[in-house]
Formats: C-alpha cells, sequence, structure tokens
C-alpha cells in the first residue's frame, strides 16, 4: 500500500499523444525570433544569405533531433538530456546543465509575458501592462497545473494559430512575389529582383556567421519533444514521428516564409520594421494586417511561454528524482502534475519580470544572456550524451540492431552535431550583444560544479548509502526466515 502511495506521488501520467509532442516542438520554436526577428537576418545576411543561414540553422537542429530521438526512445524520461548527461558524462555536469536549462527556460516565460503584456498596448492604449501579465500568469500557471494533457492540448491550439497565419503568408506572400496578386499601390510583383540585387553576400562572411547565431538559437526549443517523452503514449513511436514531423515542417515553414519576406522586402528595410510580416501582408491589401499580426504573434508569444513553464518544470522534477534538489519537488498531483516544481518555476518567472519593470537595463539583460545560453549548451550534451550512451551500450554487449529508433551514420553525424553546436557556443564571444551571456553563463556553471561536489555530491552519496544498508537487512531479514 505505502509502495503504491509512494508511486502514484512521484510518478508522471502518460497522456500525451504525437500530435501534442509535434505542436508543444514547435511551440517552442514558431516565436517571436521568426515573426520579429527575420527583418534583421535578411537586413545583414542578404536574401539569399538569410535563406542560408536558416538551412544550417535547420541542419544543426536536425542532427542533434536525431541523436535525441535515439536517447528518448531507448530511456524517454521527463528530464530528458539532463537525465542523460548525468548517466553518461557526469552528474555534476548534469546538475549544471539542468540548472542552466531551468533558469533559461523560467527567465524565458517572463520575457514572454512582458511582451505579450507590451502588445496588448495597441488595443488597450493605456492600460498597466503588469496587470496583463498577472492575467496571462494566471491562465498559462492554470493550464500547466490542470494536467498533462491539458497544456498538450492548450500547446496544440495555440501552435495551430501559428501555423495557420504562417501558411496563409507564404500562400498569398507567394503569389504577390510571382504577380498571382497585385501589390498595394500597383507596384509591379519582383519576383526575384530582390535576390539579384546585392548578390549572394551583400555584408560578407562575417555578417553570415553573426546572423547563424541568432538563427540557431531560433530553432532551440524543438529539443522539448525529449523533455516530454516521459509523458507520452508509446514513446517508441510517437517520438521518432513526432521528431521526423518537427524538423521538416519547421524547415519547411521557416526557410518558405523567408524566402517570401526576402522577395518582398528589400534589404534595406527589412532591419527598420518592427515585423516583417505586417509590413507584406500590408503590401498585398490584407486589410486590418497589424492587428492580425499583432494577435498571431501575441499566440506565439503565451505559447512559448507555455511550453517554457512545462519544460522547466519537468527540469525540476527530473533533478528532483536525481536527488539532485529537494524531495518535495518530485511530488506530483492526482493529475500527474508536479506542482511544487510548477509553482516554483512560475514564483522565479515572477521574480525575474519584476526585473524587467525595474532593473530592465541591468538584472533582466543579464538573466535574459543567460537564458539564450541553457538551450545551446543542452544541445550540446544531447549530442555528447548520443555519443557516449551508444558507445557503453556496445562496450556492455548490446547490438545496435536491438536499438528501435538509431542515429544514422555512426558516430560521424553525432560528432559533426557536436562540432557544430560547439562552434555555435564558441561564436557567441564574436558578437557584442550576445557576448555577456558567456561572462555570465561561465561563473553561473563552475558555482553549480562547486555547489555539486561541495554539498549535493555528499547529500547523494549519504542516500546512496542508506538505501544499500536498508536492502541488506531487508536480505538478511529474508534469509533469517
Amino acid at each position: 500500500m505505502n509502495l503504491q502511495e509512494n508511486n502514484s506521488n512521484h510518478e508522471l501520467k502518460r497522456t500525451m499523444k504525437t500530435r501534442h509532442l509535434f505542436m508543444i516542438s514547435l511551440g517552442g520554436v514558431i516565436g517571436s525570433g521568426l515573426f520579429l526577428g527575420s527583418g534583421y537576418t535578411i537586413s545583414q545576411a542578404g536574401p539569399a544569405g538569410a535563406i542560408l543561414s536558416y538551412v544550417v540553422g535547420g541542419f544543426i537542429m536536425f542532427l542533434t533531433m536525431l541523436c535525441l530521438g535515439e536517447l528518448s526512445v531507448a530511456m524517454p524520461v521527463s528530464g530528458s538530456f539532463q537525465t542523460y548527461t548525468t548517466k553518461f558524462i557526469g552528474p555534476g555536469t548534469g546538475f549544471a546543465l539542468g540548472w542552466l536549462y531551468w533558469l533559461g527556460w523560467s527567465v524565458t516565460v517572463a520575457l514572454e509575458l512582458l511582451s505579450a503584456g507590451q502588445l496588448m498596448q495597441r488595443w488597450f492604449p493605456g492600460s498597466p501592462v503588469w496587470i496583463w501579465c498577472a492575467i496571462f500568469a494566471v491562465v498559462l500557471f492554470s493550464l500547466n497545473a490542470l494536467s498533462a494533457r491539458a497544456f498538450g492540448e492548450t500547446e496544440f491550439w495555440f501552435s495551430s494559430i501559428k501555423i495557420f497565419a504562417i501558411l496563409a503568408f507564404i500562400i498569398l506572400g507567394g503569389a504577390a512575389v510571382f504577380g498571382f496578386i497585385d501589390m498595394k499601390g500597383g507596384q509591379p510583383a519582383p519576383f526575384l529582383s530582390n535576390f539579384t540585387a546585392h548578390g549572394l553576400l551583400p555584408h560578407g562572411l562575417t555578417a553570415l556567421l553573426i546572423t547563424m547565431i541568432a538563427v540557431n538559437f531560433s530553432f532551440q526549443g524543438t529539443e522539448l519533444i525529449g523533455i516530454a517523452a516521459g509523458e507520452s503514449e508509446e514513446p517508441e513511436k510517437t517520438i521518432p514521428r513526432s521528431i521526423k514531423q518537427t524538423v521538416w515542417r519547421t524547415l519547411f515553414f521557416f526557410v518558405l516564409a523567408i524566402f517570401v519576406l526576402s522577395s518582398l522586402i528589400p534589404m534595406e528595410k527589412a532591419g527598420v520594421v518592427e515585423s516583417p510580416f505586417v509590413v507584406v501582408f500590408d503590401s498585398i491589401g490584407i486589410p486590418f494586417a497589424a492587428d492580425i499580426m499583432n494577435f498571431v504573434i501575441l499566440t506565439a508569444l503565451l505559447s512559448v511561454a507555455n511550453s517554457g513553464l512545462y519544460a522547466a518544470t519537468r527540469m525540476l522534477y527530473a533533478m528532483s528524482t536525481e536527488k539532485m534538489t529537494s524531495p518535495k519537488l518530485m511530488k506530483v498531483s492526482k493529475r500527474g502534475v508536479p506542482m511544487n516544481a510548477l509553482v516554483l518555476t512560475m514564483g522565479i518567472a515572477l521574480l525575474s519580470l519584476l526585473s524587467g519593470f525595474f532593473a530592465e537595463e541591468t538584472v533582466f539583460v543579464w538573466l535574459l544572456s543567460v537564458a539564450g545560453l541553457g538551450a545551446q549548451v543542452g544541445w550540446i550534451s544531447i549530442t555528447a550524451s548520443q555519443i557516449a550512451f551508444r558507445r557503453k551500450f556496445i562496450r556492455e554487449g548490446g547490438k545496435v540492431e536491438d536499438l528501435k529508433f538509431k542515429t544514422p551514420l555512426f558516430p560521424v553525424l553525432p560528432i559533426i552535431a557536436l562540432t557544430l553546436n560547439c562552434i555555435v557556443l564558441i561564436s557567441l564571444a564574436f558578437d557584442s550583444e550576445q557576448r555577456l551571456a558567456l561572462y555570465l553563463g561561465v561563473p553561473f556553471v563552475i558555482a553549480c560544479y562547486l555547489i555539486y561536489h561541495f554539498k549535493i555530491k555528499h547529500n547523494r552519496d549519504h542516500e546512496k548509502g542508506v538505501e544499500q544498508q536498508e536492502l541488506q537487512l531487508h536480505n538478511n531479514k529474508k534469509m533469517v526466515i
């Protein structure tokens, strides 16, 4: 009886289907980076360079997700790559990664809430931003507290709105590019004139590399499939299917959308518009274009916040099961939600949100810099863990053909993925706006290592020793009987 109660208090429920996993992953990816930041990429790298940046970023994502697929099918746990890092690279590294990733998503939730509150000013000018932040925070907390299925269902509809908007944009914008729809004001169809006007890389290779950092970060969020694996039905079937759908459809949406944007907005104007999507919709005469895109971007921001709150909560839960934080964070509700972890995550997100109002140029900027670092380090850990997992699996007598999902061309593709992800991380040092992430992230990781080795490791070793003693006593009693 006690054992059953213990399990019910600590185990998540497998209630999410393939469509939930797919939309959760897209929900973490398609956000303000595409709707607002794509103009910057075009202005710096040029039309052809922007497309090249997204193709290369998509290639890195594809290789990383192949590695995650093998790991999450073999071990479908809620902690995903933090658990894999702890098991196959080292517990100290897993501890540092878990806290970095958790903090990153907690701060991202705050950023998305703040941005969403500011967007509401268009329809309710003069209303306090903090009121909208509070309303959205309560809604997202309630959805995550209800159940994993409720979260997944909400994310499905959030992401559906974004996907419908992007598809409409690609179809209507593409028709305007080739003259099937008349441009506003009688302007001639541009065809591919923007691509030939400035050459392949108008600002050189350096500009392309710098934009690739932003592009690679815009793809991050696909790793949420792995975190949701612990609550998915039939993970050996749903995870590979979700990963394949996510990779190809994400590339399709991003690359085609950037092609349309590059074709319709001249390079010299792309970087100065608030949302290039609004400009395009307006140029082809879509009524209320700005209001429509404001709603879509609002949905995108809330979708990312929803996914981020889920990811951070599950990361805390997983670290608790690994005895790396308080055991109270392992407790789940009757609906299978780790409520204590959810409350703590939302609390830190709200504290971060306060710094967005009172210390925007200092504390909030620091937090955002660390937030951007967490996902990139997570991708590095995924590729490194897959290499270590496969080698250990073979060394212990396992057969590759027994794996239900295999990363192809091992170890070539995982090593390429690991190398490219490390290059992206190192390249942060060459971007003045992103450099702060390394200045703050490195000391944070070092502090995590020190805390682990001087405190957490001792506690884990002690608990393991107590468990072994209890097991020995239990065996002794059985022998006496």
